[in-house]
C-alpha cells in the first residue's frame, strides 16, 4: 500500500517536489538514458497497436475486483465541477474499468448522470455490479455503462445524432437504431421517447485512458471526445507524466515508441509531458483551463521504499 508522504487522513498533496528537479536527475542518471533516446518505428509496431484492445480485454478478465481498482476519491478534489454541477448533468466516462471512477463521483453528486464505457465487455458488467451494490440512491437510473472502443469505431450516434452535432439544441429524426441491441433496454429509461439521442454530455472524463491509446490513435480519440461534448463542456483529463517511476521501471526491449512502452501482457502506456498534452487537446479545437504535474511523493509500507508518482492534470473545455 502506497500513501502521501506528507498526506494525513483525507488530506490530498499534489506538490510533494518538483518536475523540473526530477527530469534533471533523471537526465543525468546514465542508467536510465535509453528512455531519452529517439525512437524510429517499425511496421511491425504499427500491427502489434491492432491488438491493443485484445490485450485490455485479456487485462480486464484477470483483474476486475474491486481489491486491484480502488475507489478514486480524490478526484472529487482535482475536479470539484463534478459535484457542483447543476442537476441532470452528464458525463461520459471514458474507459470506466469496474466503476471504481464513476462511484465516487455518483457518490458525491446524486443528480449526475454517468455514462460509462470500456472495450471489454466482461468489466463492464463488473462496473454494473460494483456500482449496484454500494448503497447510493436512484444509482440505477444513473449509472449507464456500454461497450465502446472509441479509438478505432468513435462513439455511438445516441451520445450525439449527425444533427445534434450541428445543433444540441433541436430534436430531429430518430437515431436510436444504431444502438447496440444489448444497451437499449437500459437506454430507453434515459432517452425521451421523441428523442434522437441525449444530445451530447457536459462533462468528459479521461482518467488514465488515453496512455492506454497507442500513440498514433490519440489525435482521432480525442476528436471523438469533442465531437460529442455539448459548448462549452468541459474534459477532465489525469494521466501518467514523463518521468513516473512506473516508466522508470520499463526495460529497453519493452519500448514500443518514443515515450511509450508495453507490458509483458500487451497492454501498453505512454507517458505525456505538458506540452504533448496542450498540442494534442489545443489542435482538437480545445481550450486550455487548467494544466500542470501532479507530483506526489509515496511510500511502500511493505518495502519502506519511497516512491515518485507524476500525472498530468488537465481541465480542457469546447468553446461555446
Amino acid at each position: 500500500m502506497s500513501v502521501s508522504s506528507s498526506a494525513g487522513a483525507g488530506e490530498y498533496h499534489s506538490k510533494d517536489f518538483e518536475w523540473e528537479t526530477l527530469k534533471q536527475e533523471i537526465e543525468n542518471d546514465p542508467s536510465l538514458q535509453y528512455h531519452l533516446l529517439p525512437y524510429n518505428s517499425s511496421p511491425e509496431a504499427a500491427q502489434e497497436a491492432e491488438k491493443d484492445s485484445d490485450a485490455w480485454k485479456r487485462f480486464h478478465s484477470r483483474h476486475y475486483s474491486g481489491k486491484f481498482f480502488k475507489e478514486r476519491r480524490y478526484l472529487l478534489k482535482e475536479f470539484p465541477e463534478l459535484v457542483s454541477c447543476g442537476g441532470s448533468s452528464k458525463l461520459l466516462e471514458v474507459g470506466c474499468g469496474n466503476g471504481s471512477t464513476a462511484l465516487p463521483i455518483l457518490r458525491g453528486n446524486e443528480n449526475i448522470i454517468v455514462y460509462a464505457c470500456d472495450c471489454s465487455s466482461e468489466i463492464l458488467e463488473r462496473a454494473k455490479e460494483f456500482v449496484d451494490a454500494a448503497d447510493i440512491g436512484s444509482v440505477k437510473d444513473r449509472f449507464c455503462p456500454f461497450y465502446c472502443d472509441f479509438c478505432t469505431a468513435g462513439f455511438p450516434e445516441w451520445l450525439a445524432c449527425n444533427s445534434c452535432l450541428e445543433s444540441f439544441q433541436q430534436k430531429q429524426h430518430d437515431c436510436f437504431s444504431d444502438t447496440e441491441e444489448k444497451n437499449k433496454p437500459h437506454l430507453k429509461k434515459l432517452l425521451r421517447q421523441d428523442d434522437c439521442c441525449i444530445g451530447g454530455v457536459d462533462f468528459i472524463t479521461l482518467i488514465f485512458t488515453l496512455s492506454a491509446v497507442p500513440l498514433q490513435r490519440m489525435p482521432t480519440a480525442i476528436r471523438e471526445c469533442y465531437s460529442v461534448l455539448k459548448p462549452g463542456g468541459l474534459l477532465l483529463f489525469r494521466d501518467y507524466g514523463l518521468y513516473d517511476m512506473t516508466m522508470l521501471r520499463f526495460k529497453p526491449e519493452q519500448r514500443v515508441e518514443f515515450r511509450e512502452y508495453m507490458r509483458s501482457d500487451g497492454t501498453r502506456s505512454y507517458f505525456f509531458t505538458i506540452d504533448s498534452v496542450r498540442n494534442l487537446f489545443v489542435n482538437a479545437g480545445f481550450i486550455e483551463v487548467e494544466l500542470e504535474y501532479c507530483c506526489v511523493k509515496s511510500v511502500n509500507r511493505g518495502k519502506g521504499k519511497s516512491m515518485r508518482r507524476v500525472w498530468v492534470h488537465g481541465k480542457f473545455r469546447k468553446p461555446l
